[in-house]
């Protein structure tokens, strides 16, 4: 039986640091980077993305409908679970870590002691929804 690749894959190809393309993602706070590396995350199947969040940003609860599996790539990832922002609730995950996130997990974020990069790979479509829509930078005005 012949397998159809998923998409993304149906040629070899390289991603090397220096050619990652970051970018502005508009659920995220406006200094918070996102880089697409496998796949398309707004459609159905596996995609592989980076996200980059500079010292002292915070990402508000929130949940995302699919599962996800995060590593951590650099830096100190603090992430907390719930549904209120508890900063004395995040756990520290140092780079190499690999953490596994059930869909519609609440949780937060916290670039607690320096920036950090975490890959995380899923099936999408990708979702974000912010518990509190105050929190969400798509609501806000600018």
């Amino acid at each position: 039986m012949v397998r159809s690749h998923q998409p993304g894959q149906a040629v070899f190809r390289s991603v090397l640091p220096e050619d990652i393309d970051w970018k502005p993602f508009a659920a995220f706070p406006p200094s918070v980077r996102l880089a697409i590396l496998v796949g398309h995350p707004s459609e159905p199947g596996p995609y592989l993305i980076r996200v980059k969040v500079p010292s002292g940003v915070k990402l508000m609860p929130h949940r995302h409908p699919e599962d996800r599996i995060y590593t951590v790539m650099s830096g100190v990832f603090y992430i907390g679970l719930g549904d209120k922002f508890d900063g004395d609730r995040v756990k520290a995950y140092p780079p190499g870590s690999v953490i596994v996130l059930p869909g519609d997990t609440p949780h937060f974020h916290w670039a607690k002691s320096g920036e950090y990069v975490t890959q995380v790979s899923a099936v999408g479509p990708l979702g974000l929804e912010y518990l509190d829509s105050a929190d969400d930078p798509r609501h806000q005005k600018g």
